[in-house]
């Protein structure tokens, strides 16, 4: 058998969706979430890899973004992603964050155990700023997530995903995709910004 790759990833993290501010799936307060706004989700995710691992690839430097369509009526609310990584990616870089944000790996990137379909896998000129107050991303021709505001709030708002446990910052936010299989564009939606740590 073969040994499982242990891997460690941390950095910044920036994501905008369908749902109306403050989404209903973040934990407010310490509180669990609940379902998304209008019965579904589109959304563009963002990671800035400052410091990471896969086995003996060093993927410190590189980005990830993924963008994907989940229903909460569907049982188990499967996730259809899209994947991409830094067009700067080494074949190595690529296959060993690939299998991490897939969640080949196993770790505690709770949300890849919703995936059950991938669209595509590729490298892309994935362009972003995660300064406070001011995130965006781009990826090539097909996506982009803005920041429009923030939103104001007094308590605690942190991401459902396990691997994003340190509390962020809500912000209202423009977003669009095109694929081949994936079309949405909304404006002034749900937004979110922190910081993660996944590891196996």
């Amino acid at each position: 058998m073969t040994e499982q790759q242990q891997f460690e990833v941390s950095g910044s993290y920036y994501e905008a969706c369908n749902c109306e501010a403050i989404c209903p799936c973040r934990r407010i307060n310490g509180l669990p979430g609940g379902d998304s706004t209008y019965g579904n989700c589109d959304f563009l995710l963002n990671w800035n890899i400052i410091n990471g691992r896969c086995g003996d690839v060093d993927v410190s430097g590189q980005a990830v973004a993924m963008a994907g369509q989940y229903h909460d009526d569907e049982e188990g609310s499967p996730w259809s992603v899209y994947l991409y990584v830094s067009q700067s990616a080494s074949d190595a870089q690529l296959a060993a964050l690939s299998q991490v944000f897939l969640g080949k790996l196993g770790g505690n990137l709770g949300f890849t155990g919703a995936i059950t379909r991938v669209m595509g896998v590729r490298r892309a000129d994935i362009v972003f700023d995660h300064t406070d107050g001011k995130q965006f991303v781009t990826v090539d021709n097909v996506a982009e997530a803005r920041l429009d505001r923030v939103v104001a709030f007094d308590g605690t708002v942190s991401c459902g995903i396990p691997g994003h446990e340190s509390p962020g910052k809500e912000n209202v936010s423009t977003l669009h995709l095109k694929e081949a299989e994936l079309e949405f564009a909304y404006r002034e939606r749900c937004g979110f910004a922190t910081d993660f740590t996944y590891k196996n």
